[in-house]
């Protein structure tokens, strides 16, 4: 039956592996803010094709952020989101241009120390971001996912700038990431991926992270907005650093 969810080249066992995956690292994302998607690409890498790694992992990635999106839809920015969109549509359209990858280490170091300066750098003042700070966010963070899958610590760090409350910044972080992943999907498609052979279990795990989605959804409800501000700054701290050592490692 799961031969189905294989996609021709994964065991029946992994497949199941990272359908539920996909259901769990949904509730981490809908309960603390983020980090789940950078847990599920750190697990599909280890187990899937590794040109069929960031494609699939964006799809997934939109099927999850799309439910915690209209679950919160009504607390959601929209001057915010609609800047940043106009940003993703011009980020997508130069990174269908660019043929040759980017270093590895360099941008593993470029998102470190981004995240670092805007989680512990100086704060402006709450909803200061600018349209144009909007745009930019929107462009880089989208150009840049194309290579390294996880934009998602990058935009939420942008998000939690603004001092919304717990679910405007789940709502307003969610749209942007799943207009972000739309648009990969569309590039990934102009290139020449074939997401039909992958279909069955992106679709299985979508369905699997929905309902991760809702119930995370429920224990945010629960977290104390001081509570939930600490933990993802330190979420945010801790992907950061992993990715500096990342970068050091394969550097020395």
């Amino acid at each position: 039956m799961f031969e189905l969810f294989t996609a021709g080249v994964l065991e029946p066992l992994t497949a199941a592996g990272l359908i539920l995956l996909a259901g769990f690292t949904s509730f981490v994302t809908g309960a603390m803010g983020l980090g789940g998607g950078m847990l599920l690409l750190v697990v599909m890498a280890s187990t899937m094709p590794i040109a069929a790694l960031i494609p699939v992992h964006g799809l997934v990635q939109l099927g999850s952020n799309a439910s915690r999106s209209v679950m919160t839809f009504k607390h959601l920015d929209r001057t915010m989101f609609r800047y940043f969109a106009l940003g993703t549509v011009l980020g997508a359209a130069v990174a269908s241009l660019v043929v040759v990858q980017l270093p590895l280490t360099l941008i593993q170091l470029a998102i470190a120390v981004f995240l670092l300066l805007m989680v512990w750098g100086i704060k402006p003042k709450t909803r200061e971001t600018s349209p144009r700070g909007s745009v930019v966010a929107g462009a880089l963070t989208t150009f840049l996912s194309m290579f390294v899958g996880a934009s998602g610590p990058m935009v939420a760090s942008v998000v939690f700038r603004n001092g919304y409350n717990k679910l405007t910044h789940t709502a307003t972080f969610a749209t942007c990431m799943t207009f972000q992943h739309s648009l990969k999907a569309i590039v990934f498609t102009f290139v020449g991926f074939a997401f039909w052979q992958w279909l069955p279990l992106v679709l299985a795990m979508i369905a699997s992270g929905a309902i991760g989605t809702w119930l995370g959804l429920k224990l945010l409800n629960r977290i104390p907005a001081d509570k939930f501000r600490l933990l993802f700054k330190i979420i945010l701290t801790v992907l950061a650093l992993r990715l500096l050592y990342q970068a050091l490692v394969s550097v020395f």
